[in-house]
């Protein structure tokens, strides 16, 4: 996963800020998830963190309920069983409010934030990854570390992913699940 498994920042634009294959990661994009409040960026920012992911052979999920109790907002894992995790701060009010990511490492090899473009880099922990991303894609501006799991934390992280993906595909495709199980006693 090391050595740019996902693109990099190609350049700066004319207005100085990163972009994504010519696409400015800010601008009205980012002006509309604001007018939508905290839940509008979150939702955008996530939603090209999975998109660039999927690029690379990533499947993912959010909200993902680790064994320690704690929820990540994106959880990924490719064909080798490689486990990434990606918190996507919409402000930095977001950031600085969040003192429990350091529990996430220990169910990935590597881990990485998402922000969008006008987000300060310079506040992200230099030991974790750092995405720029907008509602179309995300790049990777700092490589997370890659720091692998052991064996049985692997099998279980992607065990509880297969079963938890199952389950929200069952009660997708069956709305009426829950309650036949309910009736089950």
């Amino acid at each position: 996963m090391t050595g740019g498994w996902m693109r990099t920042v190609d350049g700066d634009d004319e207005d100085g800020g990163p972009d994504l294959d010519g696409r400015d990661l800010g601008g009205p994009i980012l002006e509309e998830a604001a007018r939508t409040g905290v839940a509008g960026v979150a939702a955008m920012l996530t939603r090209g963190v999975r998109r660039a992911l999927a690029e690379r052979g990533f499947n993912s999920l959010t909200e993902f309920r680790l064994a320690s109790g704690r929820r990540a907002d994106v959880v990924a894992v490719n064909e080798a069983g490689e486990v990434v995790i990606v918190e996507v701060k919409s402000s930095v009010a977001d950031f600085r409010a969040d003192q429990k990511w350091p529990e996430y490492q220990a169910f990935c090899d590597t881990f990485y934030f998402a922000v969008g473009a006008d987000f300060p880099a310079d506040l992200i922990p230099p030991e974790c990854g750092l995405m720029v991303a907008d509602g179309f894609g995300a790049v990777v501006t700092r490589e997370a570390p890659l720091v692998k799991l052991n064996a049985a934390r692997r099998r279980a992280v992607v065990l509880r992913l297969a079963l938890t993906a199952s389950g929200r595909l069952h009660r997708q495709e069956d709305p009426m699940l829950s309650m036949a199980v309910d009736m089950r006693g």
